[in-house]
């Protein structure tokens, strides 16, 4: 085990964890975002309700959900340690006004993100993951399906919970749009060959999911309020 206490305890194994894991969790943004546009079909959601209940009852996916709230808290973890061991190591901000220069204004703000993106996720598994699995037994829809797709449209109908995702999402973005490439660079796969490729995908990504999961809550507000 002592391969195990250098890797979670180390600088470098750190932030190696702490890469695994968000690229681990960028690979279940894509399965989420995937499923969740299911739900701007007009089919009044039902191919949405059979992705979403097979998601929330196949066992092989519940297990693979207990490792993805692992890599969440993991994740979570190596990033709060390496910005405490960071602020140890230099506990005086060196007075450098050219430093911005070499750096964006989100990838000076990661920890900020993370904390923003952090409180989003918490309002949104309540809202959605709590609510339709411990809080209420979900009506069904015309084929027999837990209709997830009507909690949605009760939901994304409150426009306060509209702008708190909105914000959530377009700060996931940007954590995203530095914390991908980062990820990359922490395991020691960067290349003056490849590392624009590596970084332009990383923007890409960032571009995708911000926008995908953020026309959802405009779609939902517009055009499916409920009695609608």
């Amino acid at each position: 085990m002592s391969w195990f206490t250098h890797m979670m305890t180390s600088s470098i194994g750190k932030k190696v964890v702490m890469s695994v894991t968000g690229l681990f969790l960028c690979s279940f943004l894509l399965v989420h975002l995937s499923i969740n546009l299911l739900s701007l079909l007009p089919d009044n959601g039902l191919l949405f309700n059979e992705a979403a209940h097979f998601m929330s009852s196949n066992p092989l996916i519940r297990t693979i959900e207990i490792v993805l709230f692992a890599g969440f808290i993991i994740h979570i973890a190596q990033s709060y340690f390496i910005t405490r061991s960071n602020q140890k190591a230099r506990p005086v901000k060196y007075a450098v006004n050219a430093g911005n220069a070499n750096s964006t204004w989100y990838s000076r703000s990661m920890g900020i993100l993370g904390s923003l993106v952090l409180f989003f996720l918490i309002i949104h598994l309540r809202h959605f993951w709590i609510e339709s699995r411990f809080l209420t037994e979900l009506p069904a829809d015309s084929n027999g399906t837990p209709d997830m797709y009507t909690l949605m449209i009760e939901v994304f109908a409150n426009p306060i919970y509209n702008i708190i995702y909105l914000l959530g999402v377009f700060a996931l973005g940007y954590h995203l749009m530095h914390g991908f490439q980062s990820a990359w660079r922490s395991l020691g796969i960067m290349h003056r060959k490849y590392t624009p490729v590596i970084q332009g995908i990383g923007i890409a990504f960032s571009f995708f999911i911000t926008l995908g999961f953020a026309i959802i809550p405009v779609f939902f507000y517009f055009f499916r309020q409920p009695n609608q």
